[in-house]
């Protein structure tokens, strides 16, 4: 008898002696209901087959592989495209799937049946591993063919590997077009900040941060020539007044020309003699093309013309030679033409220092300046030319991972195990039914053997009596004859008459 939802465990045993045969019977009932269950239930066959990822086989350190997304993402994104209607479709037409359903139930849904009928899921990674890598993944094909799943399950890994092929090899692509493109745009801006930079180094030639100290040697050295410049000028100045002096001297007592013949007590040959010796002697020392050598030869050229003209006569004819300077007098003049020379380049030279020094000086004043805009110019190339040489260099590596991609050295995808050919139906299986009807037996059975006891009012113990009386048991006695229960339930039942009778 329970009491307040509560069973003690000599009611458990009483129960289960009295309806032990409840359990075995309902357990091979149901477990019989579940093999019966399994063999009526349409079957279902499943085709697995194993694909493996394998890494590539040039090293990464070597190569770095455009494609960086995770697989676990390109899978699903693989899955969805291959189970879309497009893909499908012609699945179903190929082999003729759901024949029995055609005309009656729309396209649609026979592709959303099948699509159920497809399951992708990634392989554990191995021990040791990054859980980042996927060795590989699984593809499921269930059908009420097992021949039709086999077909179906390797066509749908076909579809997942030239999916995989196709779509590395054209993110590959389109990486490299994408970075050509910008290569080329780079290149035409870098151009441009190369043409603008040589611009303003030509404008600013010399006042470029680099040249100044050179400048400033410059600007030293020229100072010390100019210095020297004006001291050999002065020099020069102070040589030809003092020539001046001596040539004012010197013509106030040289001989003026006279009279052929006449007070002379030379001869016009000994004069010509004597001409002819100083054109000698001023050859020596100068060039024919210097000017007293070319003056001196036109007076010889004159003197001897003159004589030719001038008849014989007596030594009483009048006649005149040219006036003829003496050689220091020539030599004077000769030193004055050259310092007049000297005088005239030293000048041209203090000024072109002079000029010189002025530009260095305002170069060296508009160097801060140039210096500041040409770091303007020069960061902006420079950053034009890193961002270049960046791009070339992934240009580079991702057509080298396109051509990696396009020949199948890359990560690819294999069939470890093909697709298998089901010969045991994947649903029902006889032995989860029957042990799943085994075990809802048992649980029938302590439900059917829990009612019976909660449900029984009848008193098999003290306990019993005293709960239902609501008085003491002062004693009982046992019962000689029947089965140990009755004498018990004998023994009770006359105890409660004494305990009725005692109350009475």
């Amino acid at each position: 008898m329970i009491r307040n939802g509560e069973i003690s465990l000599s009611e458990v045993k009483r129960v289960v002696r009295g309806y032990w045969w409840i359990i075995p019977t309902l357990a091979i009932v149901c477990s019989s209901l579940g093999i019966l269950a399994a063999k009526l239930l349409p079957k279902r066959y499943t085709s697995e087959t194993l694909v493996l990822v394998d890494q590539p086989r040039v090293p990464t350190e070597f190569v770095k592989p455009v494609v960086t997304e995770d697989l676990n993402q390109r899978l699903a994104s693989m899955q969805e495209q291959i189970l879309s209607r497009s893909r499908l479709e012609p699945i179903l037409d190929k082999f003729g799937l759901y024949p029995e359903k055609r005309g009656r139930v729309s396209v649609d849904e026979l592709i959303e049946k099948l699509r159920t009928a497809v399951v992708v899921k990634p392989m554990d990674p191995m021990p040791g591993t990054s859980k980042n890598i996927l060795p590989g993944f699984y593809v499921d094909v269930t059908f009420d063919n097992p021949r039709l799943a086999q077909q179906i399950c390797g066509e749908i890994t076909s579809m997942f590997m030239q999916q995989n092929s196709r779509e590395r090899e054209q993110q590959a692509s389109q990486t490299t077009n994408f970075l050509s493109g910008q290569l080329e745009e780079a290149k035409r801006k870098l151009d441009d900040k190369d043409v603008k930079l040589a611009a303003f180094k030509r404008q600013y030639l010399g006042s470029l941060p680099e040249e100044g100290q050179t400048n400033l040697n410059l600007l030293t050295s020229m100072n010390a020539q100019l210095e020297a410049n004006v001291q050999a000028l002065s020099r020069s100045q102070q040589d030809k007044a003092f020539n001046e002096s001596l040539l004012s001297q010197q013509e106030a007592t040289s001989a003026i020309s006279v009279p052929l013949g006449a007070n002379s007590t030379e001869t016009p040959d000994q004069q010509l003699a004597a001409l002819e010796d100083q054109l000698s002697t001023l050859q020596a020392r100068y060039t024919p093309e210097h000017p007293d050598v070319v003056k001196l030869r036109n007076q010889v050229e004159e003197f001897k013309k003159r004589m030719s003209a001038t008849p014989k006569k007596s030594d009483t004819s009048p006649s005149t030679i040219p006036r003829v300077d003496s050689f220091q007098v020539q030599q004077l003049k000769a030193k004055l033409r050259q310092d007049d020379l000297s005088i005239t380049d030293l000048t041209k030279r203090q000024n072109q220092l002079q000029e010189q020094i002025t530009q260095l000086q305002v170069r060296l004043q508009a160097s801060p300046v140039v210096e500041q805009q040409l770091k303007e110019i020069t960061r902006d190339y420079q950053t034009a030319l890193d961002f270049y040489n960046d791009l070339l260099k992934k240009r580079e590596q991702s057509a080298i991972a396109t051509n990696l991609e396009r020949q199948q050295e890359s990560e690819q995808f294999r069939v470890l195990d093909v697709p298998s050919l089901p010969d045991k139906p994947s649903f029902p299986k006889r032995l989860y039914f029957a042990g799943g009807g085994f075990g809802a037996g048992i649980a029938l059975s302590l439900g059917i053997m829990y009612l019976i006891a909660f449900t029984d009012q009848a008193m098999h113990t003290e306990r019993d009596a005293e709960a239902c009386l609501g008085v003491p048991v002062l004693a009982s006695v046992p019962m000689l004859d029947g089965s140990k229960e009755d004498k018990q339930s004998g023994l009770f039942a006359e105890g409660a008459s004494l305990q009725t009778s005692g109350a009475d």
